[in-house]
């Protein structure tokens, strides 16, 4: 990409500045540069900002887009727990020669294509429970204005010139590539396959002169990016040596015209970054790129897959810059989800169908699988049996179970009512303890990002409530009657406490599935709605309050195995019964 690489030829006809002289390069400019562009810390009333990529339309959503949205979800969710004004963005991002090309394969328009795919995004979204604030599609006008304005303010900093470029260019990557980063035949690394030679006269940005600039950053801000591993790559990246890329292309038609140049089309790359601003203008009839900025940049986190961190981390932080914006808080590069160890993604072909993980399991078990058994930042992979045994393990049995036999006991045995308040029957427990030293755990995780650490420390509240039931067992105490019973009465209470405190606490991840817990405690859908992370407390449960019939909240799945030898098991010959004395029936324990 860079206009320094190996074998360009440069000719500059606009600013004639050189940029393989990145030394004058940077001394001319930098002058020009805002000292305060990194924002500080947001104040209690900032709104959290945070974004998913916008999707590339080449190809419908896959699980690797469904993963980062999927993730964005739980922390939106509970920034608003915490009472957080919450700007939730998303979208798709549809300009470039893969979009033609993908249209072209399938006999539409690149306008009929994107309307296709995006409306693909919006739908598998719904599926999964997410609920986003803005959805941006990069085609819209009021993006494209604010990308013009942007464009045209970089280029009024001087930031913006004019060159030939020779290079070998991934169309997949929409990128040049150096050759000492290809594989054999010059095969790019990322999609695996081969870059085409190409020449172009184009328009680059400066990257060069913003080197100084970033490194400081990047030593005054060192949560800027995350996790730690992701900024040592960052900071590699740049110590090697910033180097100017184009942000235009002559051969591509199905973008944004240039403003000093309508024969040309912006990068895609310089156009959609700019999404997660003019997503903020999405209600405004006259957008602007100041009013767009006011109400709401910077962004408080970028949540990206770690193979887009360069463009993030790098060129973005330079571009805006250069605009004289402030830069987002945060920038996690996420790792990669894999299958039969290898990376998922619409190039390689070898993608999971969301869609089918949905309509077969249920967004609950898929939100949870993926945010439970992937290290937030690393990879991961998927297999359908761990899939299996790990939701029945945790959500149908630890959780599932747990409440159905509780609600089973307090209608059998108190009609369903609560005899006391949670607060009181819990005087005098270590488990009550237990239970406000795990919410705390869990609440510490979900501000950290360590998403499956913050799911595990809701699991064990449900763990230890399976302990203590099965430790104090009150369908014993019931049958001995007087205080005994009412101990039991006031053990399920407890059980419930629990119960309820673990629909908030594990609502960011399965929201679903947290209503219908919240549903059998006798509350209504708005008193959830209104739950704050204030509300996992301990004392909410008060007596006199009437429990629901208790049903079933996640049915145990079973696995193509299990319904295979169920359907195909020859049925048992059926054996006579003798006259035989009934036994007395044993007692099932709840």
């Amino acid at each position: 990409m860079a206009a320094a690489a190996a074998g360009a030829r440069i000719n500059c006809f606009l600013n004639p500045i050189n940029p393989l002289n990145s030394t004058r390069l940077t001394t001319h400019l930098h002058f020009r540069l805002s000292k305060k562009t990194f924002s500080a810390r947001a104040s209690a009333n900032d709104p959290f900002v945070l974004t998913t990529p916008l999707y590339y339309v080449n190809a419908p959503p896959h699980m690797g887009s469904a993963y980062t949205t999927i993730a964005a979800d739980a922390i939106a969710r509970f920034q608003r727990l915490l009472g957080k004004t919450v700007i939730f963005i998303t979208g798709t991002d549809e300009h470039g020669e893969k979009i033609a090309t993908a249209a072209a394969a399938n006999n539409s328009s690149p306008a009929q294509h994107c309307d296709l795919i995006s409306q693909s995004y919006i739908s598998l979204w719904k599926n999964l429970d997410i609920g986003y604030d803005k959805f941006i599609r990069t085609t819209d006008p009021k993006h494209e204005a604010i990308v013009k304005e942007f464009y045209s303010r970089v280029l009024n900093n001087g930031d913006i010139y004019r060159a030939d470029y020779e290079g070998l260019y991934c169309i997949s990557c929409e990128e040049y590539k150096d050759e000492k980063e290809l594989l054999e035949n010059n095969c790019c690394p990322t999609h695996l396959k081969p870059c085409v030679a190409r020449k172009e006269d184009n328009f680059f940005f400066a990257l060069s002169k913003y080197q100084k600039r970033l490194e400081e950053t990047l030593a005054k801000n060192p949560n800027f990016v995350q996790p730690s591993y992701r900024l040592n790559e960052v900071q590699s990246w740049i110590k090697s040596g910033l180097r100017d890329f184009s942000i235009s292309r002559a051969l591509v038609d199905w973008g944004i015209p240039v403003p000093n140049d309508s024969k040309q089309t912006i990068y895609v790359w310089f156009d959609a970054l700019l999404g997660y601003i003019s997503a903020l203008s999405d209600d405004m009839e006259q957008p602007s790129l100041g009013r767009a900025v006011s109400s709401g940049w910077p962004a408080s986190l970028h949540l990206i897959g770690k193979d887009i961190l360069r463009f993030h981390a790098v060129y973005w932080p330079a571009m805006l810059m250069s605009a004289g914006l402030g830069l987002p808080k945060m920038v996690f590069g996420h790792g990669f989800l894999t299958k039969d160890g290898m990376k998922m993604g619409k190039s390689l072909g070898n993608t999971i169908e969301p869609n089918d993980l949905v309509h077969k399991f249920g967004s609950d078990a898929v939100r949870y699988f993926f945010i439970r058994e992937v290290e937030f930042g690393s990879d991961g992979d998927y297999s359908e049996d761990r899939f299996i045994n790990i939701v029945n393990a945790h959500l149908a049995n630890s959780i599932g179970n747990l409440l159905n036999r509780t609600l089973g006991l307090l209608k059998k045995n108190c009609q369903s009512t609560l005899v006391i308040d949670s607060s009181t029957a819990a005087e005098g427990t270590t488990f009550k303890d237990t239970v406000e030293k795990l919410v705390e755990k869990a609440r510490v995780d979900y501000e950290n990002l360590s998403l499956s650490s913050a799911c595990e420390a809701v699991l064990e509240i449900s763990n230890a409530g399976n302990s203590y039931m099965d430790g104090r067992a009150p369908w014993s105490l019931f049958k001995q009657g007087g205080d005994a019973s009412e101990a039991a009465a006031k053990d399920l209470v407890i059980i419930l406490e629990a119960m309820r405190i673990i629909a908030i606490a594990l609502s960011p991840v399965t929201p679903s599935l947290s209503w219908r817990i919240y549903g059998q405690l006798g509350y209504s859908k708005d008193q959830f709605d209104a739950a704050t992370w204030s509300d996992t407390k301990w004392g909410g449960l008060k007596g006199g309050q009437v429990m629901a019939q208790p049903q079933p909240i996640f049915a145990r799945i079973e696995s193509q195995t299990e319904e295979e030898k169920r359907v195909q098991a020859p049925e048992a010959p059926k054996k006579v019964k003798k006259n035989k004395l009934p036994k007395p029936q044993q007692v099932v324990e709840a």
